[in-house]
């Protein structure tokens, strides 16, 4: 029996419990993915669809989670445009071409999936035929994106980031057109494979104001949003840390969910008008915690998530190594149960 309990939650369907699942659920925490790195790195397990469709799968398997995402970096398409990225090991992508100058921007290549991505499209494929739950894909934002391209690789303040958006606007703005072009092309790629949902990510686009977020960014996400939404009909979730003061402004896009992180309560969130489903939030830090205390913020995580038609259980942003497999196995079985009980009252 395929569980559909994701797809419904995001169109604010009755479902029997709410669905879990787990922002990079696959991978960092699990010893068997641990073991697995010793021999190969992230770029080769994704280029192996066999591989990384075991590891997508994994997480599923050992947590009985609602959904499945897609094991890969939002850094996968960007060396299809010319973008020269490395995945250093306690530091993240690095890119030893950063952009600085609208002739830089002019020389960024598109992206043609079946080309440059096959073993994405490929793992989707055996995914789907493996999975009974939906799959999601996803994709790295304009921003988000652009901040690791012009930064050369992490940034606290993103100074190189917004001097362009500030100084240059017609260098920014190309930026974000092509990048809109390849996230449109790269999502609707994985939903004709077979991905179910797509989830952007906007990991740091909460270090723009939200005048700035409407004048530089959100044109280019209402585009994102208003393509794939037409043209694959799937589930769009939005996700981005730190952005509270966003959240009115990702409302108005024509997204299924809106993803919040740990900082900002779901009831609050509520209370402020957002009436599309949301996804979060247990901080992922009380993860270390022992389990009453586990319990006790998961369970009133849920409770002002079940409030409302449209809740999806998640933490609040990603899983980090040191959190036990074990300890998502139980939350995942304590979020079910609870939920089933709460919603057959």
């Amino acid at each position: 029996m395929f569980n559909d309990r994701l797809l419904k939650a995001a169109r604010k369907e009755a479902v029997d419990h709410t669905p879990v699942w787990y922002m990079r659920q696959a991978g960092r925490s699990q010893p068997e993915y641990r073991k697995l790195k010793e021999k190969y790195s992230l770029e080769e397990i994704t280029e192996q669809p066999e591989l990384c469709a075991w590891v997508t799968k994994l997480p599923v398997d050992q947590y009985n989670n609602d959904a499945a995402i897609l094991y890969k970096d939002i850094m996968t398409p960007l060396p299809a445009m010319g973008v020269d990225v490395e995945i250093k090991k306690g530091i993240g992508p690095v890119i030893d071409n950063p952009l600085r100058s609208r002739a830089d921007v002019d020389k960024l290549g598109e992206l043609y999936p079946p080309d440059h991505v096959p073993y994405v499209l490929d793992t989707i494929r055996i995914l789907r035929e493996q999975l009974n739950v939906p799959l999601i894909g996803f994709s790295g934002a304009p921003f988000t994106l652009s901040s690791y391209m012009i930064e050369g690789g992490p940034s606290k303040n993103y100074n190189k980031t917004k001097a362009m958006m500030y100084s240059d606007p017609e260098a920014w703005f190309k930026l974000m057109d092509k990048l809109g072009d390849m996230v449109i092309t790269y999502t609707k790629a994985q939903v004709e494979a077979g991905a179910q949902a797509i989830q952007i990510f906007d990991s740091w686009v909460g270090a723009l104001s939200a005048a700035d977020y409407r004048t530089y960014v959100k044109p280019v996400m209402e585009r994102i949003f208003s393509e794939v939404k037409e043209e694959t009909g799937v589930p769009l979730i939005t996700f981005g840390v730190g952005a509270r003061h966003l959240t009115q402004d990702w409302h108005e896009l024509p997204v299924d969910v809106v993803g919040l992180d740990w900082r900002y309560p779901i009831g609050e969130a509520r209370a402020d008008g957002i009436t599309k489903t949301v996804q979060g939030n247990l901080d992922p830090t009380i993860l270390l915690a022992p389990w009453d205390v586990i319990e006790e913020r998961a369970r009133e995580v849920l409770d002002q998530g079940l409030q409302q038609p449209g809740f999806i259980f998640n933490l609040g942003h990603g899983v980090f190594p040191e959190i036990k497999p074990e300890t998502l196995q139980r939350l995942t079985r304590f979020v079910h149960d609870y939920s089933r009980e709460k919603l057959a009252e």
